[in-house]
């Protein structure tokens, strides 16, 4: 349980940090009132119905475009860099007391000691092998 715990929570801050950093441009094209299309990452394609300028340079009516276009950027953070200099004494000490409890809990528990590993085994005194045997005639 407390490694699948782990796994979760090591896979959902990996993915925190990789949407803090990330930047991306979200754009909405409008028909009057009317939200027609968004994109992210691409322009708009648009509704069709935009106007475009007239090709003479005489003319002065100009009909109001119906048509806009929005355009929101959403800055990633990129101030991540952790300056080692800047930590105190203090937190130095927390650091290296906190590595150092978290790397013994990862010691296997289930070994299993014996207490006659550092006993030597007796002498043999006699061939029991020799004393048991029988032999067909």
């Amino acid at each position: 349980m407390n490694k699948v715990f782990h796994k979760i929570a090591s896979f959902a801050m990996a993915f925190v940090v990789l949407f803090s950093t990330m930047s991306f441009t979200l754009n909405m094209h409008y028909c009057g009132d009317t939200l027609v299309e968004t994109a992210i990452f691409h322009k708009v394609k648009g509704c069709g119905m935009e106007m475009e300028k007239p090709s003479t340079e005489g003319c002065a009516i100009t009909k109001k475009d119906c048509c806009k276009n929005e355009q929101t950027v959403v800055e990633g953070q990129d101030e991540l860099q952790l300056h080692v200099d800047k930590i105190s004494f203090e937190q130095q000490v927390f650091i290296a007391s906190f590595v150092y409890a978290h790397v013994n809990l990862f010691e296997d528990v289930n070994k299993k000691s014996s207490s006659f590993e550092q006993y030597k085994p007796p002498l043999v005194t006699k061939q029991i092998f020799k004393i048991d045997e029988t032999y067909l005639i």
